[in-house]
């Protein structure tokens, strides 16, 4: 990846050990492709130093946030669905729709409660987000 994107930030890969323990936490199963990722590097960075994957303890975290937080439901549709994984730095977030199962990643625009079709598959997101210079790629289109 590093060849490609020369700027993106990698990190130390995952034991298989913590994705399991991850998918026992979460309860249900990561993406095999993100998997594979955690597993060759333990989240990735962009330009601007934004989470463009989470780390896997970053991805627990959060998504039991958004799923539990009795809050969210007051002002948010449900989380159920999504698997999120990375945000822009300024508060949307990405996703997999789990529910039903596809390799689509989705964008939460937090301010309008929108979501919508960002990238095909991970590899997508990952060259659509590190190829474009601005935390906002996923608004010029």
């Amino acid at each position: 990846m590093l060849e490609v994107f020369p700027e993106a930030g990698i990190q130390e890969p995952i034991r298989a050990s913590a994705l399991a323990e991850a998918e026992m936490r979460l309860g249900r199963s990561l993406p095999a492709e993100l998997k594979q990722l955690l597993l060759e590097s333990n989240g990735v960075t962009g330009r601007a130093h934004v989470d463009t994957v989470w780390t896997v303890d970053q991805i627990v975290e959060r998504n039991l946030v958004f799923w539990s937080d009795e809050s969210f439901t007051q002002l948010y549709m449900s989380f159920d669905a999504f698997l999120f994984f990375g945000d822009n730095g300024g508060g949307d977030q990405f996703a997999f729709v789990q529910k039903p199962e596809r390799a689509d990643v989705f964008v939460w625009e937090h301010e309008s409660d929108s979501r919508r079709w960002v990238a095909r598959d991970l590899r997508d997101y990952l060259g659509r987000s590190l190829r474009t210079g601005g935390d906002d790629w996923y608004q010029q289109w």
